[in-house]
């Protein structure tokens, strides 16, 4: 609870129990900042949030409504709203060690590594871990009030260290404003999102902003591999830190993709249950990460071989078949790339489940279709978070580039994961694709409750 006096300067004096932008979380006392937001006026929800108990608005100067309950003009509402939470919160985020991934591909495998072999909380696309404590995330990096909500109870529970996934829409739209970190990595980058940046060097630009963004102090650790090794490096700041295959800092080495071992800089062995050349690269990553949080070598490596998986991420499921069933949340080229060309040679036939999201890059899905068609003994295209577009028409764009025909159009999501189960003989692999561990379908927009896992499991228990 704080005072408005507390927050910014007025003769107001009203208590003030949230700080809220989203009007559906406006409690009795909550203070509703009329944010004007990417593709929404906040200002249209004013009499809601008032209807729910706000008992102040802060708006822009040009507001010339009447409402109810006191308000502030200010020039700029989304800068003033920084500063408000950092006043609300009594500056949160100076009180953390934060750790910041970002990158197209393995940012949640590396952050959930790097969490476990740390002790360190997390937050990302598969929510919110600290110990015994987890709750879900709507998004890969929360909203900005929900980030200072989230390290706020962190915090309360005893964390000192958050490692995060940093997506490039949450840079675009400046969620991370107020957070300066300590460690900032890049795993790689591939075309992704371009729905949202409209170019590919866009999209980069925005990733580059999170290393701006690290202390004189700090660390930036980056993937001397990716194509875009020396733009990040110009712009890093702090001490630059490489990994990778090629005169890295932390070289990796004696890759045995049989054992899922390989070694760090000559030096240390290191043998997981993560399986595929690219989870090395993450465990890497993980693992210099521990290093600069000044744990010791051998209990890091002690910690990485007791991983058993990652949820939604290469997770292997056994529900006793005789063939490999690998969940997934590839749904980009190069993701869905680098797991397939993983499989291919290992087993007799692979099989993928998969679709593409509605409203979301219509240019990538004739390009996965194209490589899924000529990769796979058989595809199965059918729904993923469909949202106001025909399911019939996205698979029409995933095949469109392949005159192939080893493939299945199944709309129900259930129906094709189940027909793709029945096919599935002794050595083959079933790859299902895009959703992870998700528990939910986009469908127009409505979140529908659903889970890939969820539809596997009962496939097994019938």
């Amino acid at each position: 609870m704080k005072n408005i006096k507390d927050l910014l300067k007025t003769d107001l004096d009203i208590d003030i129990s949230s700080v809220e932008t989203n009007s559906k979380c406006v409690i009795q006392g909550s203070l509703f900042v009329a944010v004007n937001g990417f593709f929404i006026n906040h200002e249209e929800f004013i009499d809601d949030a008032i209807r729910r108990g706000a008992s102040c608005i802060i708006v822009s100067e040009d507001y010339d409504k009447d409402i109810s309950i006191p308000y502030i003009k200010v020039k700029n509402v989304n800068d003033v709203l920084f500063s408000i939470l950092d006043k609300f919160y009594d500056n949160i985020f100076s009180k953390f060690y934060i750790v910041g991934i970002t990158g197209t591909d393995g940012k949640t495998t590396s952050a959930i590594i790097a969490s476990k072999i740390t002790d360190s909380a997390y937050i990302g696309t598969n929510g919110i871990y600290y110990k015994n404590y987890k709750f879900s995330t709507n998004n890969t990096t929360p909203d900005t009030v929900s980030l200072y909500k989230s390290f706020d109870k962190l915090y309360k529970l005893g964390a000192r260290r958050v490692i995060m996934e940093v997506s490039s829409e949450a840079l675009l739209h400046d969620r991370c404003h107020s957070i300066n970190f300590d460690i900032a990595c890049l795993t790689n980058v591939s075309e992704d999102h371009l729905n949202i940046h409209k170019t590919l060097d866009n999209y980069i630009k925005c990733k580059e902003s999170l290393f701006k963004k690290v202390k004189e102090n700090g660390f930036s650790i980056l993937n001397s591999d990716s194509k875009y090794f020396d733009r990040f490096m110009s712009v890093s700041k702090g001490t630059i830190i490489t990994y990778g295959e090629n005169n890295s800092d932390y070289n990796i080495s004696n890759i045995d993709l049989n054992n899922n071992s390989f070694t760090i800089s000559n030096k240390y062995n290191i043998k997981s249950n993560l399986p595929f050349k690219y989870n090395m690269y993450n465990i890497c990553l993980a693992f210099i990460i521990g290093i600069l949080l000044k744990n010791n070598p051998n209990k890091l490596i002690s910690s990485i071989s007791k991983i058993k998986s990652i949820d939604g991420r290469t997770e292997t499921l056994n529900f006793g078949q005789d063939y490999t069933i690998i969940l997934d949340y590839a749904h980009t080229l190069n993701a869905i790339k680098n797991l397939v060309l993983s499989v291919k040679d290992k087993y007799k036939k692979v099989f993928v489940i998969t679709g593409a999201a509605g409203g979301r890059e219509k240019e990538k899905r004739c390009k996965i279709g194209n490589f899924l068609l000529s990769n796979t003994y058989l595809t199965i295209f059918t729904m993923d978070d469909p949202r106001f577009e025909s399911v019939d028409s996205i698979i029409d764009d995933m095949i469109s580039r392949s005159t192939s025909k080893n493939y299945l159009r199944i709309n129900d999501r259930k129906d094709a994961i189940y027909k793709g189960l029945s096919l599935c003989k002794k050595s083959d692999v079933i790859l299902i694709i895009g959703k992870g561990r998700d528990n939910y379908m986009y469908i127009e927009d409505k979140k529908i409750p659903y889970s890939d896992y969820d539809v596997i499991k009962n496939y097994f228990d019938k």
